[in-house]
């Protein structure tokens, strides 16, 4: 914990663009394929070309990269942010996300977690993120890791604090609770799309959120790459992800063919179509980005929303599909 001294209470929220980033693949070998070395100019040349596009919120997690690679997430953003003049890296809103391990315990258990976090990224971070809810194995750690984060907020080291992976019932309990804290709660992410739809069910979290003016970020929103329309049944990516695509794509596609006229119409692609359901729900989504010839095709989203009848439609052609995508084993009720 910080001294009285050292308190910084009443920072400014963090502002999220219509539209962020998420940096998964930034380091993950297992599902992405990412190589050391080879893939990073790549990816630090799409940080560039999403700034230029405008999309300035990007989400990490001290977990982003495969074994050795912990943490490569962060630091690809920590070598972009340093590039950047100062005027334009206060523009750009860095979330990232601390993950509760067995051996991160009590309300001290994530300062060293966040201290790392800071360095990797050079600079304080703008939403800290509980990146699991501990109450289906340890309950009881919950609340002190929290109050760890929210201790953060009062250092100075971040502006506000996020949830992960969190149900209606636990939301509705830690909300309160963080506001009698000081620090009341800035946002809530979770996975939602066309594929995912649990978040939207009556009493659900998209529902209990607006009641209670909590910031809905929208992970996967694209389920993989499953709703870009790239992908043919005879066209599959490689590895894991190859196996769920196969077993999924010959059921989606009168909703890829819907999702492929709509985008037609927009002068878009069907990946601005799925990431623009997710806006029209009310949710930030945050679709994960390799290269820059992806942010062009996010940049297309930017610039118009689905109509009500549109948004309809979607939701009417995925509804015998709205639980295929397999979910977060860590999310709460």
């Amino acid at each position: 914990m910080c001294t009285e001294a050292q308190r910084l209470d009443g920072l400014d929220p963090p502002i999220f663009s219509p539209i962020g980033v998420g940096t998964w693949a930034w380091g993950n070998r297992f599902i992405w394929g990412y190589s050391p070395g080879q893939d990073d100019g790549t990816l630090l040349a799409t940080f560039r070309a999403c700034l230029r596009a405008g999309l300035t919120f990007f989400d990490t997690a001290d977990s982003y990269g495969t074994g050795q690679l912990q943490g490569r997430s962060e630091i690809l953003l920590g070598e972009g942010l340093a590039a950047l003049p100062p005027e334009q890296g206060q523009r750009v809103t860095v979330a990232t996300k601390l993950a509760p391990y067995p051996w991160r315990l009590g309300r001290h258990g994530f300062c060293g977690a966040g201290a790392a976090s800071r360095q990797r990224l050079g600079r304080p971070m703008d939403l800290v993120q509980l990146h699991w809810s501990t109450s289906r194995y340890a309950p009881w750690q919950e609340k002190p890791l929290l109050q760890g984060l929210m201790d953060q907020v009062h250092c100075g080291h971040a502006r506000a604090v996020g949830l992960s992976n969190m149900g209606p019932q636990r939301l509705r309990h830690l909300v309160g609770w963080m506001a009698d804290s000081g620090v009341p709660l800035r946002s809530l992410q979770v996975q939602f799309s066309l594929l995912s739809q649990q978040p939207r069910h009556h009493g659900g979290v998209l529902e209990v959120c607006r009641e209670l003016g909590v910031a809905v970020i929208a992970y996967s929103p694209l389920a993989l790459g499953l709703l870009t329309g790239r992908y043919g049944t005879s066209d599959l990516p490689s590895g894991p992800r190859g196996l769920l695509f196969g077993r999924l794509l010959p059921r989606l596609q009168p909703l890829l063919s819907l999702m492929n006229d709509m985008a037609k119409d927009h002068g878009a692609s069907s990946a601005a179509v799925a990431v623009n359901w997710c806006r029209a729900h009310g949710t930030i989504p945050i679709p994960g980005l390799r290269n820059p010839q992806q942010v062009k095709v996010m940049e297309q989203a930017l610039g118009w929303m689905l109509s009500t009848h549109e948004r309809q439609a979607l939701d009417r052609a995925s509804r015998e599909l709205a639980t295929l995508m397999p979910q977060n084993p860590f999310q709460s009720a």
